[in-house]
């Protein structure tokens, strides 16, 4: 097994693209702030409008959208819900013209 360290990654491939998260949870917010920090300048947050992790994500200053805006916005999307939330909702990123 092949361990990978910080060294063997270059953040500068992610820098100049625009990254989606989908979901504000513990991952999702520790996603979101690991690529803040680390350079990336086009971050967006998607969730539900009634979502309770709306807020906290804009008042940490992230953009925020729904899935669907977000999967046509984004170059890369991070999907980081829960499986419930996932399966419960049925593809939460198909376009609602797909």
């Amino acid at each position: 097994m092949r361990v990978f360290y910080d060294r063997d990654a270059d953040v500068n491939l992610i820098k100049s693209k625009k990254v989606a998260i989908v979901g504000y949870g513990s991952q999702g917010h520790a996603h979101a702030n690991n690529l803040r920090d680390s350079g990336v300048k086009e971050l967006a947050v998607a969730l539900r409008p009634d979502s309770a992790s709306r807020k906290k994500a804009e008042n940490a200053g992230l953009k925020v959208m729904d899935a669907a805006e977000a999967a046509k916005w984004a170059d890369v999307i991070m999907l980081l819900t829960t499986c419930m939330t996932t399966c419960a909702r049925g593809a939460p990123l198909r376009s609602p013209t797909a």
